[in-house]
């Protein structure tokens, strides 16, 4: 389901699709909406080792600016996953005035009922037990070779295979970096 064409693409799926015609919000909201400091995005890519033309999904991607630091600065295509329609609409916006609308997508929707399958970057910054939710879909969904970047929060019985710790205006930042192995992508 579409909304009303404005310019701005925001694309409804699902059950955000039923929550917006009937107003109610969505129900599978996994954090608290605290943005990324720019220098920690920007190493979560790094450490994500990020290629131009690869597919980044941003899951609870707030104001946009993973998304659109990988399709800037990386060259990469991005698809940004917010539950807050507000949000949605905001940083599509931002996209759109970017002139990044032909890498860069918005949905609102819900993390949990994504599907991340075309994914070769999943980027999340969610609590623990919110990556914990998710990890039976990236396990079924992502292929081999596809890394998974959390901020702050591991994902209970992967081992990272690579973690960045930085302190930003005081307050340390931990970046896990894990890799899809061929046994975990298709159970």
């Amino acid at each position: 389901m579409r909304k009303k064409k404005t310019g701005i693409r925001v694309i409804l799926t699902g059950c955000a699709a039923l929550a917006a015609a009937s107003g109610q919000q969505l129900d599978d909201s996994l954090a608290p909406y605290i943005p990324s400091p720019q220098i920690v995005v920007d190493k979560m890519l790094e450490a994500a080792q990020v290629k131009p033309g690869e597919m980044v999904y941003d899951l609870g991607c707030g104001d946009g600016r993973v998304v659109i630091t990988a399709a800037q600065k990386f060259k990469a295509r991005a698809v940004g996953v917010e539950i807050s329609e507000h949000l949605a609409r905001s940083t599509a916006k931002k996209v759109d005035m970017l002139g990044l609308d032909s890498l860069v997508k918005i949905v609102h929707g819900s993390a949990l009922k994504t599907d991340v399958s075309p994914a070769d970057v999943v980027v999340v910054y969610l609590l623990t037990s919110s990556n914990e939710r998710l990890r039976p879909i990236f396990e079924k969904s992502l292929k081999a070779g596809s890394r998974v970047v959390s901020h702050d929060y591991m994902i209970r019985g992967w081992v990272p295979v690579r973690v960045e710790r930085m302190e930003v205006e005081r307050h340390p930042h931990t970046i896990y970096v894990y890799e899809m192995k061929a046994q975990k992508a298709r159970k």
